[in-house]
């Protein structure tokens, strides 16, 4: 394995094992060892993303997959996933899911729950 792809598998586990944190492209990178424009360079010439494209997009499907499986708040999420607001996550979760985080969980929490009750067998 070349030396850049070994340096984006690990910065991509960091930013998993991270996620949580508020995190900004300049944590990255000083975790990396790099600077944040030569990093930014590796990770798109790497994966063909930009590096915070790739972190918003990491959180937001966290959130979607947190809102049809828990009841935890949006406001919750927002914070947890270190958006500055419950808007700045609604703006964001929009401009990727075509529907707010409200329709979402709405949308696809009845599925979910429909699925799972289908998975389970009931006893003899």
């Amino acid at each position: 394995m070349n030396h850049r792809k070994e340096l984006i598998i690990n910065v991509i586990a960091w930013i998993n094992r991270n996620i949580q944190s508020p995190m900004k492209i300049d944590d990255v990178a000083a975790k990396s060892g790099y600077s944040k424009w030569h990093l930014q360079r590796l990770f798109f010439a790497e994966t063909g993303q930009n590096l915070g494209q790739f972190i918003r997009e990491r959180k937001l499907s966290l959130i979607a997959e947190q809102l049809i499986t828990s009841n935890e708040s949006l406001i919750s999420l927002a914070m947890k996933y270190g958006f500055d607001s419950q808007q700045s996550l609604t703006r964001a979760f929009h401009k990727k899911y075509q529907l707010p985080p409200h329709k979402y969980r709405k949308t696809f929490f009845r599925q979910h729950f429909d699925d799972f009750h289908l998975d389970v067998k009931p006893r003899k």
